[in-house]
């Protein structure tokens, strides 16, 4: 019979078999590529001293080519919970040490638990990539494995954050978890994700491409939209989900927590009321305005490499968390396209899940005309922007800085949208078109171009202000720009009660 010293040794023997991971060769190669393991990211992710693991001793269970005798405790996964910032969150973390990070069907069981848990407490989940995929000694129970992550993603999904870090190799079914989630943060020169590699391209397509380039954390952030965050190396991007975490509610019957700031809501910033520049087709940076109305001038962008001629990210507002829509004059003039209206939609929708209030801010000249955009179809991609921003119930600012012409005045949270304030700048100009173009097609058989530029001021003077507008009542108020940040938060203090019931149904259909 063994003694409780015995038992306590035994116990002692197999906890440090599974922290142990791969062994300390593995371990040692894989730090030398300047990566931290899974246990020392899992470390610096949480308030220290409060993560609890669970599933510590589950092992693979697979007998085929001699995998039953290479078993390693926790089967490369490390998963349970702990405090963020002292709030509860979910987390696993795949091991490159143990089987390259391979998901078994035990391993895959392992996450499914922390995800039923984060569901059934009302908490988010990180899950930290780093696997080479498949387990390919298990077949179909390892895709099997996959499929039940991605049928709980689905399920998870506007009911609690969801973020997925790719801190190495994502490939093949291993995207798709990843691409369900809200946000995807990845490590700049040392994570890639694709559905297909180098090697099967260039024997399908006879395409040569590095798996940088393919998958890397630049083109997945600044050319495909596939990514919303880069870190510049591990710590930094663990960092990076700590602080949008404190930005968002626990789940989707929370709000966002409030933090405490001394930053005065009556505040006057003097230097917006000569920001705009008098010429219309001078550009300026909304990242200004932005930072300028936000609780100690600071506002968190998402997908900042991305459609950069539409801003997105989260900011505060008297200590609430609001999440921001942008025209960027400085990029393609804030002309919407395919790639900013995809961008916007999937933000404004992922805010209206969680309770998030938007504050749009507009200066629009329309939607990029060009034979790309209509192939490439700008109609249905516009539209989801327009869907995104009708649907939501969550409290709708929309401040017009200068220009709101055409469609895309409608579709950047218009009155007619439901926005529950719109307030403008005397600066704002609100037509079908630009005064130049408008002439161009009422008049367009006047041949004296002098006449022409006289019809052009007229048009200005008539139509290119906010003033016909606010007549209509399409706009609530017509505000100093100095006012901006007062008038705000005296918006989003009166809506906060709002309540806006939509008609039953099992859901809409966006324009996919």
């Amino acid at each position: 019979m063994q003694s409780t010293k015995e038992k306590y040794e035994i116990f002692e023997h197999k906890k440090a078999e599974a922290l142990a991971g791969g062994g300390p060769e593995r371990i040692k190669k894989y730090e030398a590529t300047g990566r931290l393991t899974a246990r020392q990211r899992i470390d610096l992710f949480f308030d220290p001293g409060t993560f609890n693991e669970f599933d510590r001793m589950v092992t693979h269970r697979c007998t085929n080519f001699g995998m039953e005798e290479n078993k390693i405790p926790g089967d490369g996964v490390v998963a349970g919970y702990g405090k963020v910032n002292g709030r509860l969150v979910f987390a696993f973390a795949q091991d490159f040490t143990v089987f390259g990070g391979s998901l078994s069907r035990s391993n895959a069981d392992k996450i499914i638990k922390v995800m039923k848990q984060a569901l059934k407490m009302g908490a988010p989940i990180v899950g930290l990539n780093d696997s080479g995929g498949a387990r390919i000694q298990e077949g179909v129970s390892s895709l099997a494995g996959y499929g039940d992550i991605f049928q709980l993603n689905v399920k998870a999904s506007g009911v609690i954050p969801q973020i997925s870090a790719i801190m190495g190799p994502c490939a093949g079914g291993a995207v798709y978890s990843p691409a369900i989630t809200d946000f995807i943060f990845m490590v700049k020169n040392s994570s890639y994700m694709f559905v297909t590699g180098p090697d099967v391209i260039k024997t399908v397509t006879h395409e040569e491409v590095t798996k940088d380039e393919l998958g890397g954390a630049n083109t997945h952030n600044s050319k495909s939209g596939v990514a919303h965050f880069m870190g510049n190396n591990d710590e930094q991007t663990l960092i990076m989900i700590r602080e949008l975490l404190g930005f968002l509610p626990s789940n989707n019957m929370d709000e966002a927590p409030v933090k405490h700031t001394s930053d005065p809501a009556n505040r006057v910033d003097d230097d917006l009321q000569e920001f705009i520049p008098a010429d219309p087709n001078k550009p300026y940076d909304m990242h200004h305005i932005i930072e300028t109305v936000a609780d100690d001038h600071y506002f968190f962008e998402v997908m900042p490499h991305y459609a950069r001629n539409i801003i997105t990210g989260y900011a505060r507002l008297n200590g609430k968390t609001v999440g921001i829509v942008a025209n960027q004059p400085e990029s393609l003039a804030g002309v919407l396209d395919i790639n900013s209206s995809l961008k916007a939609a999937r933000f404004v929708r992922f805010c209206d899940a969680f309770n998030i209030p938007l504050v749009t801010f507009v200066d629009v000249p329309g939607f990029l005309p060009g034979t790309t955009q209509e192939y490439g179809g700008i109609i249905k991609h516009g539209a989801k922007l327009l869907y995104a921003y009708a649907e939501a119930t969550v409290p709708k600012i929309t401040v017009i800085t200068r220009k709101a012409y055409g469609g895309a005045y409608d579709v950047m949270a218009s009155k007619h949208l439901g926005a529950d304030v719109n307030y403008a700048w005397p600066s704002a100009e609100i037509a079908v078109m630009g005064p130049a173009g408008a002439v161009n097609i009422i008049f367009r058989n006047e041949k004296d171009e002098t006449a022409k530029e006289k019809q052009v001021e007229n048009y200005r003077d008539n139509f290119a202000n906010p003033y016909k507008a606010a007549e209509l009542g399409y706009l609530d108020e017509i505000i100093y720009p100095k006012e901006t940040r007062s008038k705000l938060i005296a918006a989003l203090d009166m809506a906060q009660t709002k309540r806006d019931d939509t008609p039953p149904k099992k859901h809409g259909n966006i324009p996919l």
